[in-house]
């Protein structure tokens, strides 16, 4: 998986960007948050990205922060959220706007993103209402520690779903895992988890 590039900016449009790096031209897919994070011109650039890897297409997603793609990884995670409606959540409110309704379950604020109806609305608060409040709870705790360990564990979660293992398990498993070998890197969790 790629985790980030880091290049200079070659290209920038509101829905995409290209970045070279050492004279490869990624072409990655951004939301408007991330847009806004750029400036213009020829700068050197860190997008940490997502490839999703389907039949007839490989995509790569960049973010500006880890913050925005973590909840980007949670949003794609939700039944009828695609890649594509996911970008246009993360363009339409800032992570924390949409962590917000998620917490306080304002459907509507959700339901008035573009291709978002109620149903999945609903859904997406059900599934994500618990993390978003964990999630949070950590970052106001400013657990310098924890932030470290959730990206960790948020790279051997996506892992252990590419593998096929279902997210709740995985999630649980890799919770369990983070508190008996806390100083545990990512390799070291997926081998854990797989036993």
């Amino acid at each position: 998986m790629i985790a980030y590039l880091k290049g200079k900016l070659a290209h920038k449009d509101r829905t995409h960007v290209i970045i070279d790096v050492q004279g490869v031209g990624y072409e990655v897919k951004i939301s408007l948050q991330t847009y806004d994070a750029l400036k213009d011109g020829n700068e050197n650039v860190q997008l940490f990205t997502h490839l999703q890897i389907k039949e007839d297409s490989h995509t790569l997603v960049g973010f500006h922060s880890m913050d925005e793609k973590y909840l980007f990884l949670d949003l794609v995670s939700v039944s009828g959220v695609g890649l594509s409606t996911a970008l246009v959540m993360l363009s339409s409110f800032s992570s924390s706007e949409i962590r917000s309704a998620i917490m306080n379950e304002n459907i509507g604020l959700i339901q008035s993103i573009k291709g978002i109806g109620s149903k999945t609305a609903q859904r997406v608060i059900l599934e994500l209402k618990d993390k978003c409040k964990k999630d949070t709870l950590f970052v106001e705790a400013g657990a310098a520690s924890h932030d470290a360990s959730f990206g960790i564990k948020q790279e051997a979660l996506a892992a252990l779903v590419t593998l096929g293992i279902p997210r709740v398990a995985a999630e649980k498993n890799l919770d369990q895992l983070l508190k008996a070998n806390p100083d545990s890197n990512v390799e070291q969790l997926i081998k854990l988890a797989l036993r």
